[in-house]
């Protein structure tokens, strides 16, 4: 955590002709993440932190759509914490959104992508599986749904998360199903990642809770055609 901060004070510093504001949510962690965001914060008065906690924990996608609301910027950037994408790759995702996206998707999967560091064997080849689901769940043009690092247009980004259902991992294919069937123009970009071993995925029950909720998203969108 306090090395993300830094990296997050870093860019701003070098970033002096945005307005930036960074929320971070805390989805009832059991660390002191809390804490050491609020210390940062006051040594460093000069920057726009905000934090919102909440007990019991909800899930990723209850978490990302809680900071969504919150945000009152032009654009609005969903970052992990652990900054597996680097925020210098934003320029990217801007240059999608100024040539007329409303939602620029970081992918790890598009040409140009670049990967460090691997996750393991057993993750890709979970990824494979949950990728085959995500076309079965309706969303087609996007290779890597699940990268967390997304850029939106504002007004987009409210009306996508307003109505978000899905509290847990899967909320990406939700998100990004929704913005196609609202008639959002996404695009793909490609981006810098590193697997981090401080994920919050755990492979057995995390694994099998998104392929639920994908079959749940699946089938959300059958009843809506039928």
């Amino acid at each position: 955590m306090p090395d993300s901060l830094e990296q997050i004070r870093a860019f701003i510093r070098q970033s002096p002709e945005m307005t930036v504001e960074v929320v971070f949510v805390d989805d009832g962690s059991p660390d002191d993440s809390v804490a050491v965001i609020a210390a940062f914060a006051e040594k460093h008065p000069h920057l726009r932190f905000r934090q919102i906690a909440y007990t019991p924990n909800r899930g990723k996608g209850y978490a990302v759509k809680t900071g969504m609301m919150a945000a009152t910027g032009d654009l609005i950037l969903m970052s992990d914490t652990d900054l597996s994408t680097p925020l210098g790759d934003v320029s990217a995702l801007k240059a999608a959104i100024d040539a007329g996206a409303d939602v620029a998707c970081g992918s790890r999967a598009a040409t140009g992508a670049h990967i460090g560091v691997k996750p393991p064997l057993r993750r890709r080849i979970l990824s494979r599986v949950f990728n085959l689901l995500v076309r079965v769940a309706g969303v087609r043009g996007i290779r890597d749904t699940q990268c967390g690092f997304k850029l939106f247009r504002a007004p987009a980004a409210k009306r996508i998360f307003e109505t978000l259902r899905t509290e847990r991992f899967a909320f990406d294919v939700e998100m990004i199903a929704k913005a196609q069937r609202l008639g959002y123009r996404l695009a793909e970009v490609p981006v810098n990642w590193n697997y981090s071993d401080n994920s919050t995925v755990r492979l057995m029950s995390s694994g099998s809770r998104m392929l639920f909720d994908i079959a749940r998203i699946a089938l959300r969108r059958l009843a809506r055609k039928s």
